[in-house]
């Protein structure tokens, strides 16, 4: 399963949002690129807009003739942000659509940077001149290699690569090329003070980075949306600048939001709360579910992120309610269940130091793929602090027994809902199955959703990073006489 609900949602956003009516859209504009591009004839060319990092939107096609010339023309002005106009093979080449969407260029798939002439748009002149000029103090680089007798001249050459970047920064003040320059560089860290062993402090410098790491985003600049920049800042920031725990995401996640929802631009809100949102439904990391939980609550729920399809809305938040009380940290509700003498199992009784609870349907195409895997681990570490409670959510006794005697899995706990009293969707986030949690000695969930083959090198994992008390050592005996 892959993310369906958020998707379904963010599908929602696409229709009810995307397609509408862009504050940087003029309803009586229109546009017109025409283009020559040497090296292409008698083919197409598709133009779309970004959307996000990973997406992009289709929005004009138009056919090169024989002699490389093409037109895109429409009687509606286009949506604003960095556009690719994507040629055969997936080749493609950008350009910034802003106010001025009539105009021409002239390129060579050759090089098609270095040999880019645009006219009639000021956003895209200066868009490839930096390119161009970069390139420039590039080969020049490249050209001077990694001799030692071309240090002088390569440090001369990168004094004067950052110098035309600050010059082009302040003489283009205001203008979309440069607040993109500026969104996708990374945070300039002063030169650190010195830590306790005398070298640059390295944590210092971190916090300083992330600190910084918005300083030059305009939250409230809608074309930002139809960029990479935006989905991939959010990424860096959340994923890998923030630690992977809930209390950190979630503190993080409502910093980001909020400058966001400073910026009071609706398409920058919504994509800012999807972006962090999206990767937490089926997180990477154990335990990192509980930000999509808050995500949720906090503005879907609310309405600060406006879903106009209720029974979707729904739907998210029936799985919602169903993760809550089955994060990482909580104690994992005991299942009334009996085994297969009918007999009730009572969870907490269960001695262990880690319970591994695998709820399954005997007739699952994937549960009985596990199940060999699974019996291996029983039978491993049986005995060693480890109980398996393998709970059947269907009511078929024979079925059950079956799997039970099939798999070899007579070492396990194995116990079911007899009388059919238990909603394992809603009570246990059992979605799919296998779902497989772990617990700890006080039956706390400390992993959920983990693959089988996974399981055992959790727990040792864990066992490493929480290892057991030492025994008090007796006093009397440690007195020397």
């Amino acid at each position: 399963m892959k993310n369906p609900l958020l998707a379904a949602l963010f599908g929602l956003l696409l229709s009810t949002s995307l397609w509408a009516q862009s504050a940087t859209e003029t309803p009586s504009g229109s546009y017109k690129i025409a283009g020559h591009i040497k090296g292409l004839k008698d083919t197409t060319c598709i133009l779309a807009h970004y959307l996000g990092s990973t997406q992009y939107i289709p929005k004009d096609t138009a056919r090169i003739d024989g002699a490389g010339n093409m037109v895109f023309e429409g009687n509606k002005s286009l949506p604003q942000g960095l556009y690719l106009a994507v040629t055969p093979k997936n080749r493609y080449i950008q350009f910034l659509i802003t106010d001025d969407q009539e105009f021409s260029f002239d390129t060579d798939t050759a090089n098609v940077i270095q040999a880019m002439k645009v006219t009639g748009s000021k956003e895209n002149e200066l868009f490839y001149a930096y390119q161009q000029q970069l390139n420039k103090f590039q080969a020049e680089a490249q050209a001077l290699g990694k001799s030692q007798t071309n240090a002088a001249a390569m440090s001369t050459l990168q004094k004067q690569a950052n110098t035309y970047r600050k010059e082009f920064l302040t003489n283009n003040a205001g203008t979309f090329t440069v607040k993109l320059l500026k969104a996708s560089a990374e945070p300039e860290v002063p030169p650190a003070p010195k830590a306790a062993n005398g070298r640059p402090d390295s944590v210092w410098v971190f916090n300083y980075f992330k600190k910084h790491f918005w300083d030059d985003f305009d939250f409230a600049d809608e074309r930002f949306v139809r960029t990479p920049f935006l989905q991939q800042k959010v990424d860096r920031y959340i994923q890998e600048l923030t630690v992977q725990v809930p209390d950190s995401l979630i503190k993080e996640a409502d910093y980001v939001v909020n400058k966001a929802l400073a910026g009071k631009n609706k398409e920058v809100k919504y994509y800012t709360i999807y972006y962090i949102t999206r990767p937490y439904e089926q997180p990477k990391v154990n335990g990192t579910d509980g930000l999509f939980v808050h995500m949720f609550e906090k503005y879907y729920a609310t309405g600060i992120m406006t879903v106009s399809d209720s029974s979707t809305l729904k739907s998210v938040g029936e799985r919602v309610a169903s993760m809550k009380p089955n994060l990482v940290g909580k104690v994992l509700a005991a299942p009334v269940i009996t085994d297969t003498l009918r007999k009730p199992i009572i969870m907490q009784n269960i001695k262990a130091n880690y319970t591994v609870v695998f709820f399954y349907s005997p007739t699952c195409g994937h549960c009985r793929e596990s199940a060999p895997k699974l019996q291996k681990f029983v039978d491993d570490y049986k005995g060693k602090g480890i109980e398996v409670l393998a709970v059947a959510i269907d009511q078929d006794m024979k079925e059950w027994k079956k799997f039970i005697k099939e798999f070899k899995l007579g070492k396990a706990i194995n116990g079911m809902d007899v009388a059919n009293r238990t909603n394992y969707a809603k009570q246990y986030d059992v979605w799919t199955t296998p779902t497989v949690y772990v617990l700890d000695k006080d039956k706390r969930i400390i992993a959920r959703k983990l693959p089988v083959d996974q399981i055992e090198d959790f727990v040792l994992f864990y066992q490493k990073q929480h290892p057991a008390p030492k025994a008090p050592t007796n006093a009397k005996a440690s007195v020397k006489k």
